[in-house]
């Protein structure tokens, strides 16, 4: 198990075996590159073992206020401060990290396991519970073997297929194995085997700060500081830079840190798409250029991705909704080849300060309530002179806020379906349309971060890459989960505290820059290149049979989206590769 994920940890092996109790590690040197960081790590003084991923990023200000209260260290590393915390403060120890964190303590003084995971879900934690055994790993891969046969969990597969969602749930899309959801701790008493789970954070927003001004100062004041504790490496750190508003934002405040007690300038990593409609290596060379950033590009083609189809989904060990993905991919690829071994990102800052259009729906009929017809149309016309389409804006009040609607758009739309329903959480995302809050606290529990933190990851470890996400420091979330919905959509413009916050030190072509892309890949170049390979995967699939009607889909595959042409070749591939069978 611990062999299989040797890529998630090229810098060290551990095993700890103990009757039967085995922990295993792969480590990732980032905090006290010596042995003395190493895992399985036991405390010097009791019988209390530990097997971690990821950094608890205040673990010097935790370590002092441990030493006071009389314990010593013997590293250097956040390991050995993870682990006397629990010795000192028991499960409390948990609300006192601000990191990312999927942990197991063996606490041989009651045999019991200590499992957690961290606030939002950054590290992943898989576990299989079977009447014999109990194992749990970072990877999926670790614990296929442990079940009889990979077997398809229909619903995922369904959920999947109708609209790209996935990671909404605890369950996998294999059968038997599961996932800790974030913001819990799990307790295994390795004497009866009894397992008792119980959620140790809940999402909340903070104060609120009804203020503009005071929203964009305080705003920039906690994203500097949550990136200040996340330049804390060993190693070189750097940046993943898109060109848009999050990534620029962090990009340019690690790098005023960074440079000055480095003696280098601060790496930053930009994908450059072939289409030029979602190109953005204008804007990212802007920010390069004003944050004196030294400024690295990959620019996948085609053929790179037609080559690397098969590996992603490999990595990625569940399906995926688009290409776009590979972006990334190759981006972990060039840090680790150059020797960037943490990477900054912005990650988080759309479910955190209303970025998508979707949360205009609640803004507009929120001055409907306030203001009238007269503030309706007056908020409506600001949204379109900050770069919304009115189109986009009528779908998002009229067509995405009724479950029925877009219920009956997936059953006409894809008829070969046999099972076109639409996925519950998307249901109760509907009935949320009218409370930007609300809906927000739903994509950051389930229906979007889970997703993209997944794919960063499984792309990141990959390369032996550790990416940390100032935009989910839990006091930055909280904070501007509390700010009223005017305030993050301001003037028409979405996440307006964070481009306010930022304006003296982006490009204006950046802080208020209309649309939005992202990390994209060119999907349309290919994708329309690759549908005979995909056409050819999707008919042949046995697994994919047992979901959609093939005759039916024969006649209409290449009339189909992209999107789900790609959806129903992510699956074919996916069973392929895992030799995944129907239940």
């Amino acid at each position: 198990m611990t062999d299989l994920v040797a890529h998630r940890g090229p810098d060290g092996r551990g095993v700890r075996v103990n009757g039967n109790v085995g922990l295993g590690h792969r480590r990732l040197a980032v905090i006290d590159l010596t042995d003395d960081g190493a895992q399985p790590m036991r405390d010097r003084r009791l019988p209390v073992w530990i097997t971690y991923n990821g950094e608890i990023y205040n673990y010097v200000e935790l370590r002092a206020e441990l030493e006071g209260l009389g314990y010593a260290f013997h590293s250097a590393s956040d390991t050995e401060v993870l682990l006397t915390a629990y010795i000192c403060w028991g499960t409390e120890c948990l609300e006192r990290f601000n990191g990312m964190w999927s942990f197991a303590i063996h606490d041989e003084r009651d045999n019991t396991l200590f499992c957690a995971r961290d606030r939002f879900g950054v590290k992943p934690f898989y576990y299989v519970n079977t009447a014999t055994q109990f194992a749990f790993g970072s990877e999926i891969r670790q614990l296929l073997p442990l079940i009889e046969r990979p077997v398809a969990d229909d619903g995922l597969i369904n959920d999947f297929l109708v609209c790209g969602m996935t990671d909404h749930t605890n369950r996998t899309f294999f059968k038997g194995v599961e996932k800790l959801p974030p913001g819990h701790w799990m307790r295994v008493d390795v004497s009866t085997g009894r397992v008792e789970i119980e959620r140790y954070y809940s999402l909340a927003p903070g104060s609120a700060v009804t203020d503009e001004a005071n929203a964009a100062r305080s705003l920039r004041e906690l994203l500097d500081d949550a990136t200040r504790l996340r330049l804390r490496s060993d190693v070189r750190v750097g940046t993943c830079l898109s060109g848009g508003l999050d990534s620029s934002s962090v990009a340019t405040l690690a790098a005023r840190r960074y440079a000055p007690g480095s003696g280098e300038r601060f790496f930053a990593i930009t994908a450059v798409s072939e289409q030029a409609s979602n190109n953005e290596e204008a804007y990212a060379a802007e920010v390069a250029e004003k944050g004196e950033l030294n400024w690295l590009r990959t620019k996948p083609t085609y053929q790179d991705f037609a080559s690397t189809a098969e590996t992603l989904l490999e990595v990625q060990e569940e399906p995926f909704a688009g290409p776009s993905i590979m972006m990334q991919y190759e981006v972990m690829r060039a840090a680790r080849s150059n020797g960037v071994i943490v990477l900054l990102d912005g990650q988080g800052g759309d479910e955190t300060l209303l970025g998508y259009h979707r949360y205009y729906a609640a803004w507009l009929l929120d001055h409907l309530r306030r203001g009238g017809v007269g503030g309706f149309l007056s908020a409506f016309s600001a949204a379109t002179r900050a770069g919304v389409s009115r189109g986009r804006l009528l779908f998002y009040l009229f067509g995405a806020s009724s479950a029925g609607l877009r219920a009956a758009y997936y059953r006409l739309r894809y008829t070969f379906l046999r099972k076109p329903d639409l996925p519950e959480p998307l249901r109760r995302f509907a009935s949320k349309a009218r409370d930007a809050q609300g809906m927000q606290v739903l994509e950051i529990n389930e229906t979007n971060l889970p997703m993209l933190l997944r794919f960063e990851d499984k792309n990141s470890m990959r390369f032996g890459i550790e990416t940390r996400l100032p935009f989910l420091d839990y006091r930055f979330v909280e904070f501007a989960l509390g700010l009223p919905t005017r305030i993050k959509l301001n003037k028409g413009w979405a996440k307006w505290p964070l481009r306010a916050a930022m304006n003296d030190l982006l490009p204006a072509s950046i802080s208020w820059r209309r649309d939005k892309i992202g990390f994209a890949a060119p999907d349309q170049i290919w994708l329309t290149r690759h549908s005979a390979t995909m056409y050819d995967k999707v008919i042949a699939s046995a697994l994919l049979a047992r979901y959609v009607d093939m005759p039916k889909l024969k006649r209409k595959f290449h009339r189909l989206d992209l999107g789900m042409r790609w959806r129903l070749y992510c699956v074919a591939l996916w069973g392929e590769r895992f030799r995944v069978e129907a239940p």
